[in-house]
């Protein structure tokens, strides 16, 4: 089964950095890596070669042009360039874990997609973390939760590792509280409901509309907490305006049976 990890990044090149040495370092090098890159500036580009120039693994740069929040579509653009069989989104300031990659693919399985969660890191430790360059993949869980008894993180459970059985299964059909910085599908089953809908204007809800047509198409939802947990850098609030438009158009998806996306991934093929 070949591997690919789609990671979002904006004009943020310093998280992007931390997060791509959280990738360089994963025990399992089997994967390719596409940064879908929403309209960044040359330091990006600049520090996606560096990066690519010494990565043991394909990297490439998929980028359009800035015109506003573009997270659908040029994650849109980057799983039609992708040729893996799953693919694993993420974004470009949620640091991995070293074995994020292997235990996802350990998860994987037919007729599922695959959700974990992510621990959120305060601003003052994000800019230490970053300033300092701080190897926050290679951390353990007692470095983390000396963290969160100093409060720098807003929780230490998801770094506790389970067996990946029992609960796993619990919940298939739920869709709340999935997000797209920690989320595993089969390419094909992406293909099927036409990937992200480019309907939904700015920030908010795209990514659960995703995951409520893979349900209607069929998907089950299987979690991959206390799996492969991503450690999320601080960042100010994106602008949320459009929100209650986007809400008018998930709670249509909701009350429908549609599966494919109106403007999806099918433009780019």
């Amino acid at each position: 089964m070949r591997v690919a990890v789609i990671v979002t990044t904006y004009n943020r090149p310093d998280a992007l950095a931390a997060v791509l040495a959280g990738y360089e370092a994963q025990r399992d090098a089997e994967f390719e890596l596409l940064i879908a890159d929403d309209g960044s500036t040359d330091d990006t580009r600049r520090a996606v070669e560096q990066f690519k120039s010494r990565a043991a693994f394909p990297v490439m740069h998929v980028w359009h042009e800035d015109r506003g929040f573009r997270a659908a579509a040029i994650r849109n653009r980057a799983l039609a360039a992708a040729r893996a069989d799953y693919i694993v989104f993420s974004d470009g300031d949620c640091v991995p874990g070293q074995r994020f990659v292997a235990r996802h693919q350990r998860l994987a399985e037919r007729g599922w997609f695959v959700a974990g969660n992510r621990v959120l890191l305060s601003a003052p430790f994000t800019h230490r973390a970053l300033n300092q360059r701080l190897a926050l993949h290679k951390w353990g869980i007692g470095a983390w939760m000396g963290a969160w008894m100093r409060r720098d993180i807003n929780r230490w459970l998801p770094m506790v590792s389970l067996p990946d059985v029992g609960l796993r299964k619990a919940t298939p059909q739920r869709w709340e509280s999935v997000k797209t910085c920690n989320l595993a599908a089969w390419r094909d089953d992406l293909l099927r409901v036409n990937g992200l809908d480019e309907a939904y204007s700015g920030w908010g809800l795209e990514d659960s509309d995703l995951v409520i047509r893979l349900l209607h198409a069929g998907v089950r939802h299987k979690s991959a907490r206390f799996a492969a947990p991503v450690f999320h850098l601080w960042h100010t609030e994106n602008d949320r305006s459009r929100l209650p438009q986007n809400q008018r158009r998930l709670d249509a998806v909701l009350a429908s049976d549609r599966i494919r996306a109106v403007l999806g991934v099918d433009q780019y093929s």
